[in-house]
């Protein structure tokens, strides 16, 4: 399916601390779940579907000035306030990062972390919809074979949305992933799981700011309720979807391991982990991110 460019609008988005487009753009080129080409160095087009309506929209960012981000709106002229808002999620932009280095003043690693990376911030998925459908792609199965499966599934049933001269699909929309009836390397048990996850997006049981109002608790137990998702995908949903900037991922083991790795800490358990990220509050999913980024960028050294 392919929407041709209906219009083009800006939108600008006030940046509060520190951010590096250009960094979310170098970041998005290597995540293999995202496998965006760098069309225009410095900028970062994306196409998506826009949240609750599920319209395919594409968008162009730039940072003209450390304060702020242009955001160039392809699709229905209606849609260009939502178009922004969802990509200033996105880029967590939504958050007032002001704060953010007083983390790294608590603790040296932190603060280590920050000035490896600087103006870093967690890059999301579209919408919890689509981190739920990832979480079930690549759910015990080799990241590559996942990658395939998502491009496959994007490339059948996604829509392709013009973003600026750049052909970009986006993920297919939960109407869609609740017609399929096949596809080719899809592990048998996780069709009725995307399907399941498409009815309850369309019931708006995976709504980003429903989930963000919620205590993180609570958003996780409600998560662990739909089909295929347990603690590890549902803390994906909610901090990697949802966008939610204060939750350790208890059941994220490699984090666990680069953790212990950095704070010579070869026996601590997530317990004692989670008790060391107090002190990122009320930041903790974005040090854990910088940590994650961090830990894969090390193993592609040492390959």
């Amino acid at each position: 399916m392919t929407t041709t460019e209906v219009s083009r609008q800006c939108g600008e988005i006030e940046v509060r601390g520190e951010f590096d487009l250009a960094a979310t753009a170098r970041f998005l080129t290597g995540f293999a779940p995202a496998g965006q080409p760098e069309a225009e160095p410095g900028a970062l087009r994306v196409a998506f579907l826009l949240e609750g309506d599920w319209t395919p929209v594409g968008a162009v960012l730039r940072q003209r000035s450390p304060g702020a981000v242009s955001v160039e709106v392809h699709g229905p002229p209606e849609h260009t306030g939502a178009v922004v808002e969802q990509v200033r999620r996105m880029c967590s932009l939504d958050i007032d990062g002001t704060a953010f280095p007083e983390a790294g003043a608590r603790d040296p690693v932190v603060s280590l972390l920050q000035g490896m990376h600087p103006g870093l911030r967690p890059v999301l998925f579209a919408s919890p919809y689509e981190a739920a459908c990832w979480a079930v792609l690549s759910h015990r199965i080799w990241m590559t074979q996942a990658v395939r499966l998502r491009r496959r599934l994007t490339e059948r049933y996604g829509t392709e949305v013009d973003v600026g001269g750049s052909r970009l699909r986006t993920f297919p929309s939960p109407a869609a992933l609740a017609e399929m009836e096949y596809l080719p390397g899809l592990p048998g048990p996780k069709l009725p799981r995307l399907r399941g996850l498409a009815a309850a997006a369309a019931e708006v049981m995976l709504d980003a700011a429903t989930l963000r109002a919620m205590p993180a608790e609570e958003a996780l137990k409600q998560l662990q309720l739909l089909p295929g998702i347990g603690r590890f995908s549902a803390e994906l949903i909610l901090i990697r979807g949802a966008g939610h900037p204060d939750v350790f991922p208890r059941g994220e083991t490699r984090l666990h391991e680069i953790m212990r790795d950095a704070y010579h800490l070869p026996d601590a358990g997530a317990a004692e982990l989670a008790e060391i990220a107090e002190a990122w509050a009320p930041f903790r999913s974005w040090v854990s991110f910088l940590f994650r980024v961090e830990g894969e960028a090390r193993m592609r050294e040492s390959r």
